[in-house]
């Protein structure tokens, strides 16, 4: 199993209900070297899916190692967008809230 697998499977048990309020979003996660993911946030909960989605709310590149370094606070999402490791695509803003919706 991957990195990004290994992440992605326990990214749910890390969601914080309370910091989505009524947010109801669909973040695609296209992994440049792997698996795509779809985060999807409604109702105060969170379900990651592998896969893509039909019409995310934003799509987020870039290879696994960014993403892991992402998640894990190595790495913040956006010294990873100005330096091209990341891209966005759709509602960019919605974007700046994925880190506060997970426990690091």
């Amino acid at each position: 199993m991957s990195r990004v697998t290994e992440v992605m499977h326990k990214l749910a048990t890390k969601f914080q209900p309370d910091q989505a309020g009524d947010l109801h979003a669909n973040f695609q996660i296209d992994i440049e070297d792997g698996t795509p993911w779809v985060i999807c946030i409604a109702d105060g909960c969170c379900e990651v899916i592998a896969g893509e989605h039909d019409d995310p709310d934003v799509t987020l590149i870039m290879d696994g190692d960014t993403f892991v370094d992402i998640i894990d606070g190595e790495l913040g999402g956006t010294s990873a967008f100005f330096s091209g490791r990341l891209r966005a695509e759709g509602n960019v803003m919605l974007a700046t809230r994925l880190g506060s919706l997970f426990k690091r």
